[in-house]
C-alpha cells in the first residue's frame, strides 16, 4: 500500500512540476554569430532542470546549414526529435557561417536536407495550437520574418485560426533579442527584413520584453573559461573554436534566454515599462517614455548598476559547462 502511495506521490509532483514549466518556441538565425549556439544550449540546461519545456526550434536563417547544425545540436543534447521549422521560402540559400557545416559535419543529425524540415510559419501554428492557451513564450534572438509570416497567416488544417489568433490565444509573452534603447539601430531589427520587425511591433498587442544590443554587449562570454571547463567532443566547443578561438564574444541572445528564469534575472536586471517601442522602416527604433497606447504591453531590460557583467558571463558558460557532467 505505501508504495502505491509512492507511485501516486511522485506522479502528482511530476505533474505539478510539469505545469510550473514555460512552455517556450526558440525562433533564432544560427549562422553569422556563435551566441545563438550557446543560447540554444542555455535551454537545453533548462529543459534538463525542468524550468523550461522546449517545444521546438525555429531556424530563420539562409544559412544553408544552419537547420542541420540546430539539429546537430539538439541531438548531441538528447533531444534529437525535437521540431525544427525553416525560413523555406528564400531565393537563395549558402553556406557562410563559421561553423554551421562543421558542426554538422561533426556531430550526428538526422535533418540532411531542407525537404525534411517544415516550414518556419507551420511549425509555429503547430506547436501553438497543441499548446493550452496562454502557455506559451516565444524567443527570438534574429530577424523577425518567421514570427511575421506566422501573424500572417490564415486558418488551414493545423488550426482555423489565424496567426493572430493563435498568438491571442496560445501565447504568453514574447522575449525578443533586437534594437537598442533608449534608441538606436541593430542588426536583428534592420537586417536583412526591416519590414518584418515593423510589421511584427505593429500587430503584436500581448506582453513583450525587449533585451536591446547594449546589455548583451557588456556580458563577454565563450572565453577562457568555457574553453577550460567544456569538453571538446561539444558542438558548443567547436563553434565557438571556429568562430574566434575562445576570445570572447558579447552574450546579445543568452541574455534573452536567461530572461526565462525569473530569480536570476531578478537579481541582475532592471525592467522598464513606461513607454513602448517604435520603429522605423529601416529598422532602427526609439523608446517612448510616458503613456503606453492600447495595444502595446512593452518592456525592455537594463544591467542593474550594481550587477556584475562578469559574474552573469560565467553564469551562461556554467549552464553549458553543466551539461558535460
Amino acid at each position: 500500500m505505501a508504495g502505491k502511495y509512492l507511485i501516486l506521490f511522485w506522479a502528482l509532483l511530476c505533474s505539478v512540476c510539469s505545469f510550473a514549466q514555460t512552455r517556450v518556441i526558440l525562433d533564432a538565425d544560427i549562422d553569422s554569430d556563435v551566441d545563438d549556439v550557446q543560447a540554444l544550449a542555455m535551454l537545453h540546461a533548462y529543459q534538463r532542470t525542468g524550468l523550461v519545456n522546449l517545444l521546438g526550434v525555429v531556424v530563420t536563417s539562409d544559412d544553408s546549414a544552419s537547420f542541420s547544425c540546430t539539429d546537430a545540436i539538439n541531438t548531441f543534447y538528447g533531444q534529437e526529435n525535437l521540431p525544427i521549422g525553416f525560413l523555406k521560402s528564400q531565393e537563395k540559400l549558402r553556406n557562410f557561417s563559421k561553423y554551421t557545416r562543421q558542426v554538422s559535419d561533426k556531430f550526428p543529425h538526422d535533418l540532411t536536407h531542407l525537404e525534411q524540415t517544415t516550414e518556419s510559419a507551420t511549425l509555429y501554428r503547430k506547436l501553438l495550437a497543441d499548446s493550452p492557451d496562454g502557455s506559451v513564450t516565444i524567443v527570438t534572438i534574429g530577424h523577425l520574418t518567421s514570427l511575421m509570416n506566422l501573424l500572417r497567416s490564415a486558418g488551414d488544417a493545423v488550426s482555423p485560426l489565424s496567426g493572430q489568433e493563435l498568438v491571442q490565444r496560445k501565447v504568453a509573452k514574447w522575449i525578443c533579442m533586437g534594437g537598442q534603447y533608449p534608441e538606436g539601430k541593430e542588426a536583428n531589427f534592420y537586417r536583412p527584413d526591416p519590414a518584418s520587425t515593423v510589421y511584427c511591433l505593429d500587430h503584436w498587442t500581448k506582453e513583450v520584453v525587449f533585451c536591446g544590443w547594449e546589455v548583451g554587449n557588456k556580458i563577454l562570454t565563450g572565453g577562457g573559461y568555457l574553453k577550460a571547463h567544456l569538453l571538446q567532443n561539444n558542438p558548443v566547443y567547436l563553434a565557438y573554436q571556429l568562430y574566434n578561438n575562445f576570445a570572447g564574444r558579447p552574450a546579445w541572445d543568452q541574455v534573452a534566454v536567461l530572461l526565462l528564469d525569473n530569480a536570476t534575472s531578478g537579481r541582475y536586471f532592471d525592467f522598464v515599462s513606461d513607454g513602448y517601442v517604435s520603429v522605423a522602416a529601416d529598422g532602427s527604433n526609439v523608446w517612448n517614455a510616458g503613456k503606453r497606447p492600447i495595444g502595446k504591453n512593452h518592456t525592455f531590460v537594463k544591467i542593474k548598476e550594481s550587477a556584475d557583467p562578469d559574474a552573469l558571463a560565467k553564469i551562461m558558460d556554467d549552464l553549458v559547462i553543466s551539461l558535460s557532467k
